[in-house]
């Protein structure tokens, strides 16, 4: 196996996913994560479809994700006086089974931190490609050669930033931002936890509030340019999010007040990744959302998971001959990218004229709505090589 020493940024989803499949066909791994240890909490994302269910199963850990599921949550749209205008289905924010985001993340980081090794609290610094390999500094390990390069580090991933470009050529702002707070009651289902629950959320015109339900106590949506903060600096989130809802009706007086005493707190742009013309420069690749990223699409966890498992396949396929197997790569996941890269979750949940709240409540309970979700279920069970039989074969061959 050639080019077999290769470094992750990211140890959330599409990282230790993608540890897993190189460490089984063979490869060294090193996983670096700038945080000091796993995220906890998060919130709920999902997976939906044959494709998915046949590829968690691959992986070993279908009946964990299943156990440690969390219930779905329809959102009932209300008008200031808690009548119901309007309802998003559970079975279209969560598809077939919802999970914490740090759940997944534990599930998956526990399933490779045996055989890979892994680096919290640092980061990489520089990317310097060389003939044979990358030479990597980070901001407190040694600096250190490796064979590969892999940016699974987010929407606003430094690996894309220090290999592709500055951040503003790729990332698109998608005039929203959404905002996580508290976490939900029903995160974790034991005995006695209800199949379904029921989140409210209430629009004035360029902004949503949510509260109740299995992604999270709070959820707040804003239209808005883009703000300048510190990514860091919570406080000033947390302020931002009080002036920004401060004349807001309803429950967003209690929900604002709560608020202050949430340690879960979560503030970010709705963003997309402009489409690009590969998804690998040279030695370094990306994987997930630093790829492909569109924020609350609904399409970004499972994305990261076949992601990671088709580029991963596709090295171990090409004997670690990486521009064969990126080459690949970047023709496989056009088509699965394809209906993500025309959502917009902030234009849905949160129009900014009464007359946008109006037609999307209408368009929730149109036969163009169950037109969407049948294309939204195509594009999700897409059939994918199934790669450790193909491997195998090669390698008996």
């Amino acid at each position: 196996m050639r080019n077999k020493s290769v470094l992750i940024s990211g140890a959330s989803i599409a990282g230790p996913a993608l540890a897993y499949w190189l460490n089984r066909y063979g490869f060294e791994v090193t996983v670096v994560e700038r945080a000091p240890q796993l995220r906890p909490g998060g919130q709920a994302v999902d997976f939906t479809g044959e494709t998915h269910h046949k590829l968690l199963e691959r992986m070993g850990i279908l009946d964990e994700i299943y156990a440690h599921r969390t219930g779905t949550t329809d959102i009932a749209i209300v008008d200031g006086d808690g009548k119901q205008q309007a309802l998003i289905s559970g079975d279209f924010t969560g598809g077939d089974v919802e999970i914490l985001r740090g759940d997944l993340a534990r599930i998956l980081y526990e399933k490779t931190y045996r055989d890979c090794e892994y680096i919290f609290g640092d980061s990489i610094s520089a990317l310097t490609e060389t003939d044979d390999g990358v030479w990597v500094e980070f901001e407190k390990s040694a600096p250190r050669a490796f064979d590969l390069v892999f940016g699974a580090d987010g929407i606003h991933s430094r690996v894309r930033r220090l290999a592709f470009g500055p951040e503003q050529e790729f990332v698109k702002h998608l005039g929203h931002y959404y905002c996580v707070a508290g976490a939900s009651p029903w995160a974790t289902r034991s005995e006695g936890t209800p199949e379904r629950v029921t989140a409210y959320g209430y629009n004035e015109p360029g902004k949503c509030v949510i509260t109740g339900g299995s992604k999270a106590q709070q959820l707040y949506i804003f239209a808005s340019p883009e703000l300048d903060y510190a990514r860091d600096d919570t406080a000033a989130q947390r302020r931002i999010i009080r002036e920004t809802f401060a004349d807001v009706g309803w429950e967003a007086p209690r929900m604002l007040a709560e608020m202050a005493e949430f340690d879960d707190f979560f503030l970010d742009s709705i963003s997309m990744v402009r489409k690009m013309k590969s998804y690998s420069r040279g030695r370094v690749a990306l994987v997930g959302d630093s790829g492909y990223g569109n924020t609350l699409g609904g399409f970004g966890t499972g994305l990261a998971v076949q992601g990671a498992y088709i580029i991963a396949g596709e090295l171990a396929l090409a004997d670690g001959d990486y521009p064969t197997a990126f080459a690949r790569y970047d023709e496989l996941m056009r088509s699965l990218t394809k209906l993500a890269d025309y959502s917009n979750a902030g234009r849905f949940f949160a129009p900014k004229t009464a007359y946008g709240i109006k037609f999307r409540n209408w368009f929730l309970h149109s036969w163009m709505f169950d037109k969407m979700l049948k294309m939204t279920e195509n594009v999700k069970t897409i059939e994918l090589p199934d790669y450790p039989a193909l491997v195998a074969a090669a390698n008996a061959n």
